[in-house]
């Protein structure tokens, strides 16, 4: 459910579940989930290789597919730009949730 004023947020717990009613969609999340495994075979990819490219292609990843996501399934804009901390910690707690099948892929 989302709060009531999703402009502000005291603490992680009160933003997540803004977070999640922002990834209703389950194109959204699948595309979140593809995005951020990505992310950790870029910076993987990084610590094997020490080629400095991966850790641009790392964010790249990330944000291009949930930016799809949400344009193009959520119909929304993503919390990124209002909320950047707590919408980085809520894709890695959506991550594990969904790598988890505590929440449906």
């Amino acid at each position: 459910m989302a709060a009531a004023d999703p402009a502000k947020f005291s603490s992680f717990a009160e933003f997540y579940p803004f977070y999640l009613s922002e990834h209703r969609n389950p194109t959204c999340r699948r595309l979140h989930f593809i995005g951020s495994t990505l992310v950790l075979l870029c910076l993987a990819a990084l610590v094997v290789t020490g080629n400095p490219w991966w850790a641009l292609a790392a964010p790249l990843c990330g944000y291009g597919f949930a930016w799809i996501g949400h344009i193009g399934f959520e119909k929304n804009r993503p919390a990124t730009f209002k909320h950047p901390l707590y919408s980085l910690m809520g894709d890695w707690r959506m991550y594990w949730q969904l790598l988890t099948r505590q929440m449906p892929l």
